[in-house]
This record gives structure tokens, C-alpha cells and sequence, in this order.
């Protein structure tokens, strides 16, 4: 058991809360965001401190972080929190829902996997990752770390997610293909070969588009 101090106050956060009070061994202590954000000092009924100075209130040697941060900037918001806060000493936990079939053997810290997710024998989740519910991860495939993979999204056997990359939802990768880094791929989108890196695929684009 650990406690934890969640990054947020949106939706997420207060979904990471309940989930990790009612389906882990963490105990959610408290909240932190920027102080520019912080236009109270309570959420969910726990302190909502500055993280700016979140070492006063929440020491490293004391509690865990999770950052409950969304996609924004392709993930990239998520990540420089994350390694900011790593940078200040804190470790991370990572919460794999009760409900998920699970045959991962190497998931990294800061992610956070939602309910009905089947994550099949030697699949590799990164660090800062987000698999929202009811997606398939296939065998022998990898996501790297600072990825968002949403709902319902089917990831076929032996695929490579690149990092910071965004999957919609119900979005279909086909087997053994490479997504590069930093992708948006769209909702409903089919992706059967290999993509670039900084590319934008929806299901009206044929190709990918660079951004």
C-alpha cells in the first residue's frame, strides 16, 4: 500500500480516484496542479496543494505520484510533468484494473489501465501510458512510452506504437506493422502498413498527413 497525490482536477483525475479507492491498495492523500490552476484548495474532499511546491505538503520520501493528465499536445503535456516530477524525486505507481486480462510481464510506471483491456503474453507497455477501456493488445506487440490509447481500439499481434502517439476509438492496426511517433490516429481509423512519424490518419485520409 502507498500514498498517492494525483496531478489534476479534471474528469480523469477525479476517474483515477475513484478507481484506485476502490479497486487497488493505494490511498489517494491529496491532489496537485500548477498554481496558476488552482482556484481551490480542496477536490474530491482531499488538499489540493500548488505543485509548485508540493514538497512541503507531500514529501517524495512520503507519497507516490500519478498524473492524471490527459492527451494535450499529443501527450507531451503528460510527459514534461512526469519527468519534471521524477526530476524533484518522486516516484510513480501504476494501476492495472482488476478487471483486465492481463499476460504483461513488463507494463512501466505512471500508466494507468482501465477496465476490459486484454493484454495478451508478451505484449510491452511503457512508462506514462493511458489504456482507457476495452481495448486489445496483441501479442508480441510493444507501446512505447507517453502513449493514449482511448476505447475499443484493436492492436493486432507484434505492432510497434511509437511514442507520445494518440489512438481514437475503435480504431483497427493491423499485425506486424510500425506506428512511428508522435501519430494521431483517429477514430475509426484502419491502419494496415507502417506509418511515419508526425502523421495524422482518419479514416477520410487515405494517407498520412504530416503535422
Amino acid at each position: 500500500m502507498s500514498k498517492v497525490v494525483l496531478f489534476g482536477t479534471g474528469p480523469f483525475a477525479e476517474i483515477a480516484h475513484f478507481l484506485l479507492t476502490n479497486d487497488s491498495e493505494h490511498t489517494v492523500v491529496g491532489f496537485t496542479v500548477h498554481e496558476a490552476y488552482r482556484t481551490t484548495s480542496t477536490f474530491c474532499d482531499l488538499p489540493l496543494v500548488s505543485f509548485e511546491t508540493l514538497e512541503q505538503h507531500f514529501p517524495p520520501t512520503e507519497v507516490s505520484l500519478y498524473t492524471a493528465v490527459g492527451y494535450k499536445n499529443v501527450n507531451q503535456l503528460r510527459a514534461q510533468i512526469y519527468a519534471e516530477a521524477k526530476e524533484r524525486g518522486y516516484s510513480f505507481i501504476t494501476y492495472v484494473s482488476s478487471k483486465c486480462t492481463n499476460w504483461c510481464k513488463n507494463i512501466g510506471e505512471n500508466t494507468f489501465i482501465f477496465e476490459d483491456n486484454t493484454l495478451q503474453p508478451f505484449t510491452r507497455i511503457g512508462n506514462n501510458v493511458v489504456l482507457w477501456s476495452g481495448n486489445h493488445i496483441g501479442h508480441h506487440s510493444t507501446i512505447e512510452d507517453h502513449c493514449y490509447i482511448t476505447s475499443h481500439v484493436v492492436i493486432s499481434g507484434q505492432v510497434h506504437i511509437g511514442a507520445y502517439t494518440f489512438i481514437g476509438v475503435n480504431a483497427t492496426l493491423r499485425d506486424s506493422i510500425t506506428v512511428g511517433q508522435l501519430n494521431i490516429i483517429g477514430a475509426g481509423a484502419l491502419i494496415m502498413k507502417s506509418t511515419k512519424d508526425h502523421e495524422v490518419y482518419v479514416p477520410e485520409r487515405t494517407n498520412g498527413e504530416a503535422f
